[in-house]
């Protein structure tokens, strides 16, 4: 019966190897309504690495990384294979199927499939990423800081993301600060493919409600709609949960409209950043695109790549306090 229910994804698997003897000391670090994720070693082994099929660049790391006696670690995301099938089967499909032979700096790609026979299990395999967006907003509200330039850095990387899918005619439709994770260098990437739709240029509307109300565009909400505006719109609800340390509308004093509701301390930013958030809750039909955000004063201010990662670290030694 195993066969038949990821028959769908035979393509993707690589069935030749057993991941078990592949990946090790799996620790669980998130668990989700999917299934849970792990950190795991990769354990050197000559034959399999000859055997295993990964994309020429993933390869190349993993073969130079044992080439130079490294340890390394990916992260592995087990979901359950169930009798009957499931819709998470299908939209890992549909997901794989979108962005086959796509990569980008700024997207989180899956390197890997494979079928464990010990859990009935599908295993997938991922770059190991440090936290996500919504860790750090959790954070916020216990006293980390976020200066505007670190705003505008994940700004930039959310938008070049979304560049690139835009190209490909994709809309995500799902950008929210837990679908953004962070990299150990400190490079935020999209991730959940879920609810991402391939349109046309000449007809890009659809009709289906996706994504969450917080980070929802208005016009989502009200029929049918351009699915390539959408994603601008929670870029916009992301710079001002990471300002406000909560989403907007989330204090349920403001129902959801179709502008931001008033910031809390507005004088601390600056007007370039009041002019970001504007456009991207601009009504759909003139909505600035990705590539024309990537431009704006307030994106092109950002800090460099060592100010995330020692941010990260400073979310670290925060975390160890609070647990102790």
């Amino acid at each position: 019966w195993l066969s038949e229910v990821v028959k769908p994804l035979e393509e993707y698997i690589d069935e030749a190897i057993d991941p078990r003897e592949y990946y090790v000391d799996l620790a669980e670090i998130a668990k989700g309504d999917s299934g849970s994720v792990y950190s795991a070693q990769i354990l050197h082994h000559a034959n399999l690495a000859r055997l295993i099929k990964l994309p020429p660049l993933i390869k190349a790391q993993d073969d130079e990384g044992h080439a130079n006696g490294e340890t390394m670690f990916v992260a592995i995301k087990t979901v359950p294979i169930l009798h009957s099938g499931s819709r998470k089967l299908d939209k890992l499909k549909n997901e794989l199927g979108l962005l086959r032979g796509m990569t980008h700096d700024n997207i989180l790609s899956i390197h890997a499939l494979y079928v464990d026979l010990v859990e009935d299990s599908l295993w997938i395999r991922m770059e190991l990423m440090e936290r996500s967006l919504d860790d750090i907003v959790v954070l916020r509200e216990l006293g980390l800081v976020l200066r505007e330039r670190v705003i505008a850095r994940f700004s930039s990387d959310i938008l070049e993301a979304l560049q690139f899918l835009n190209k490909h005619n994709l809309a995500h439709r799902d950008v929210r600060s837990d679908n953004l994770l962070l990299n150990s260098q400190g490079v935020l990437k999209l991730t959940n493919f879920s609810n991402t739709v391939k349109v046309t240029a000449d007809s890009p509307v659809v009709a289906d409600p996706v994504g969450i109300l917080y980070w929802q565009a208005p016009e989502v909400r009200a029929g049918p709609y351009n699915a390539l505006k959408v994603d601008v719109w929670s870029v916009g609800a992301i710079v001002w949960e990471l300002a406000q340390a909560a989403p907007p509308f989330a204090d349920d004093i403001n129902p959801p409209g179709d502008r931001w509701p008033k910031l809390h301390k507005p004088g601390k930013f600056s007007s370039a950043f009041h002019d970001f958030l504007r456009l991207c809750s601009e009504p759909a039909p003139s909505r600035p695109e990705p590539q024309d955000l990537l431009k704006n004063a307030f994106v092109t201010n950002t800090c460099g790549r060592p100010v995330i990662i020692r941010l990260l670290r400073q979310c670290t030694a925060m975390e160890r306090l609070v647990s102790q």
